[in-house]
């Protein structure tokens, strides 16, 4: 069986890739389909993250690992962290400039005779030249009705710090 996957880069423009892969190939190979569907040297650390339906990330599973016992890219089959129920990855690309891409299993089907696995089936929008920025959304910590002036930050003695806190 073959995988059809469509790759997202996690920018502001519409940047995806449509890659076929054979369900029993390593996310090693996952991950330089990947690569070079989007130009990249692959030289760069990467990692798989398995989620849920709301794209909340899970278990992680790096390219390489530190310990023969840790799961990594090179020792896990595609059909065993995809499936018609679990249908969404997000893959991590370098570290430093963190290229985040929404990976999501959109059909299964059989292999065409002639065609070679991994196959980049579509390719739409441009990857910018560095990796879009993160933003990050946090609650507030005041209501829109309370004065947030009321705390003052140099005033510790009311906040009940344990004086050994640490």
């Amino acid at each position: 069986m073959i995988y059809r996957f469509r790759v997202i880069l996690d920018a502001h423009d519409d940047v995806f890739r449509d890659i076929e892969i054979s369900k029993e190939a390593t996310l090693e190979d996952f991950h330089n389909a990947i690569t070079q569907a989007f130009g990249f040297g692959g030289q760069e650390m990467a990692s798989f993250f398995t989620c849920d339906k709301e794209w909340n990330q899970d278990e992680e599973i790096s390219l390489f690992s530190m310990d023969d016992a840790d799961r990594n890219m090179q020792n896990t089959l595609l059909e065993d962290v995809v499936s018609k129920d679990n249908t969404k990855l997000i893959y991590i690309y370098d570290f430093l400039s963190m290229w985040t891409f929404m990976v999501e299993l959109a059909d299964i089907a059989e292999p065409v005779p002639g065609t070679l696995y991994p196959n980049l089936m579509f390719a739409h929008g441009e990857i910018p030249d560095q990796a879009p920025e993160k933003e990050f959304e946090t609650e507030a910590l005041f209501d829109e009705d309370e004065d947030a002036d009321e705390l003052d930050p140099d005033e510790y003695d009311d906040l009940n710090f344990d004086e050994n806190w640490n």
